[in-house]
């Protein structure tokens, strides 16, 4: 999920959510067609009860929620403005007609519940590690289920730290329960932050430990996965040769031995959750572009930044291997945008998960509806409402496609996303 590290940043944090998923020429020689073959067909998965209608809330960098203005607070008036803030939301959501919240639990190498693993996350308190008084992910579960809405837990897998600013560093140092000092060994920085090494099988070991402690004391409706599985920049590279050479014999290059280790991890997740609650819902929500087509023939019609290619990702395969109760691509572009047209990667999606028995959920921009851009000006005609209608309607029209999700929570509350609210609330509203 486009995310970012500073709150005073968040008009660029819109740009930057693009170049998370960013448009690119392929100029590079494509790599060897690995079409993974089909199953055999099943009938689609009848839909139980309403499509989903949900919206991503985040707390990395408190971007949808603590308010930035309670951490400064006193204890007891921070917990209440934190709880107070929180409730609103779901109330404004209900009115909306959203049925279903994926809160952001694990931003990084923290958490917001009391984890026997993880320490306190700082964006509830300003330091990590640091008890805010009370179970944010309970107060959630117990909110949301009270409005009959569904909560999903959504963890950022390997993610450590938003930067790697000395002060972070002694932060984490000063923090005995971080993992930054209990495995000093599989951390490393990729995109200018500290992340766990994803070849190491015991950090995807410990990474499912989390989970599992989430499933097994909280009624969490499902676990959800970002899109953060390998990250990197190209000014910052992760460097896990050693890595490779340890764990990679066998494979025939680095890349496939990556995404090897990206599977592991889902398996691993997805085999543990049903072990301890099968009926704990369990997906990803991957980049919208699986494979250009003129990497690989089973493609879509795109030129986007391909999840398979750069975060060593085959979202495709979980599919196919029944790995995932749902998958929510980001599909973050309008009809118009000929390099990842919405129609056409939704349709995409939805031809993917036919003969299976994985639901199609589909991430939609929410967060670009009233951002003006040269690339995407359907963002800004009539307040967004027109493109909105349209990718709404496609995801009704589309029997595969059984929900859409917003991304983000508080770019409802943001001025230019107005008309587009009302809008929402006519149609899913009660």
């Amino acid at each position: 999920m486009p995310q970012q590290s500073s709150a005073t940043t968040v008009k660029r944090f819109a740009a930057l959510a693009g170049c998370a998923l960013l448009l690119i020429s392929c100029t590079s020689k494509p790599p060897q067609s690995l079409v993974t073959p089909l199953p055999s067909a099943k009938p689609p998965v009848a839909q139980n009860g309403e499509p989903v209608r949900g919206v991503w809330l985040t707390t990395v960098s408190r971007l949808d929620w603590p308010p930035i203005s309670s951490v400064n607070a006193s204890p007891n008036i921070r917990e209440n403005m934190q709880k107070q803030a929180l409730t609103d939301k779901l109330d404004k959501l209900k009115s909306l007609g959203v049925n279903t919240v994926f809160f952001q639990v694990k931003p990084d190498g923290t958490a917001l519940w009391p984890s026997k693993i993880l320490p306190w996350s700082d964006t509830l308190t300003g330091t990590i590690g640091e008890d805010p008084g009370y179970d944010p992910l309970q107060f959630m579960l117990d909110e949301a289920h009270k409005r009959g809405m569904k909560v999903h837990a959504w963890f950022n897998p390997y993610r450590v730290s938003t930067n790697t600013r000395p002060s972070t560093v002694a932060e984490l140092n000063r923090t005995p329960s971080s993992v930054f000092v209990q495995h000093r060994d599989w951390i490393r920085t990729a995109s200018d932050r500290f992340v766990l090494d994803p070849g190491i099988p015991a950090a995807r070991d410990w990474i499912t430990s989390i989970v599992a402690e989430v499933v097994t004391r909280y009624p969490v409706d499902g676990v959800q996965f970002d899109d953060y599985f390998y990250t990197e920049t190209p000014g910052s590279a992760l460097n896990d040769s050693q890595t490779f050479r340890e764990y990679g014999q066998g494979f025939a290059s680095k890349a496939d031995w990556r995404r090897h280790n990206t599977q592991q991890l889902i398996a691993e997740v997805s085999r543990t959750i049903k072990q301890i609650k099968p009926n704990v819902e369990f997906g990803v929500s991957p980049a919208g572009v699986w494979r250009n087509r003129s990497h690989d023939p089973a493609g879509s019609d795109t030129r986007g930044a391909a999840a398979y290619d750069e975060s060593y990702a085959d979202t495709r395969q979980w599919v196919q291997q029944g790995l995932l109760d749902y998958i929510a691509p980001q599909i973050y572009w309008p009809f118009s945008r000929s390099a990842a047209r919405y129609d056409v990667l939704a349709k995409w999606w939805a031809d993917v998960v036919k003969p299976t028995n994985t639901r199609l959920y589909i991430g939609i921009a929410f967060y670009k509806v009233g951002e003006p851009s040269r690339n995407e000006p359907d963002w800004t005609v009539q307040g967004g409402v027109p493109e909105l209608k349209k990718q709404l309607d496609l995801n009704d029209s589309v029997p595969q496609i059984q929900g859409t999700i917003l991304f983000r929570e508080n770019y409802l509350n943001a001025p230019q996303t107005q008309d587009a609210v009302s809008y929402l609330r006519s149609r899913w509203g009660s």
